[in-house]
């Protein structure tokens, strides 16, 4: 089983607060013989004609050394889980969640947000000890 991200209950407990039902801890997806793990996977009702809005859910903690080794690691598995959501399951949406220091820090870095533009990043900035989130980034 892989290691959960040292604030993985603190996002989720957040996404619920923000009326998120998680569905999937962790989400699956497998194509041939490579088989992933999304941190969550979660649903919630958008309006009552218009069904049900989904995501998956990247959690990391950024709280490593070296922030850039953190930022590939991260990047490489949004894209990797990014595709394979649009073979297994093309209407979820795909989050990474990081936490408010590290988006303050190093998300604004020119080389961050040079990166997250042309691979069109979604980020969840979460406060980890107060459990909530602050902003989507779409």
């Amino acid at each position: 089983m892989a290691a959960k991200d040292i604030f993985h209950e603190a996002v989720k407990r957040a996404l619920e607060k923000d009326q998120w039902i998680i569905t999937k801890d962790p989400l699956e997806l497998e194509w041939e013989e490579v088989l992933v793990k999304i941190d969550l996977g979660a649903e919630r009702l958008i309006a009552a004609n218009r069904g049900n809005e989904k995501i998956a859910v990247e959690i990391k903690s950024f709280v490593s050394i070296s922030a850039i080794s953190s930022f590939h690691t991260a990047l490489g598995q949004f894209l990797n889980y990014r595709i394979m959501l649009e073979v297994n399951d093309p209407e979820r949406l795909l989050y990474l969640a990081v936490p408010v220091e590290a988006y303050q820090t190093f998300f604004q870095s020119r080389l961050a947000q040079v990166v997250i533009k042309p691979y069109q990043l979604k980020l969840i900035i979460y406060k980890p000890k107060t459990e909530e989130i602050i902003q989507w980034i779409s």
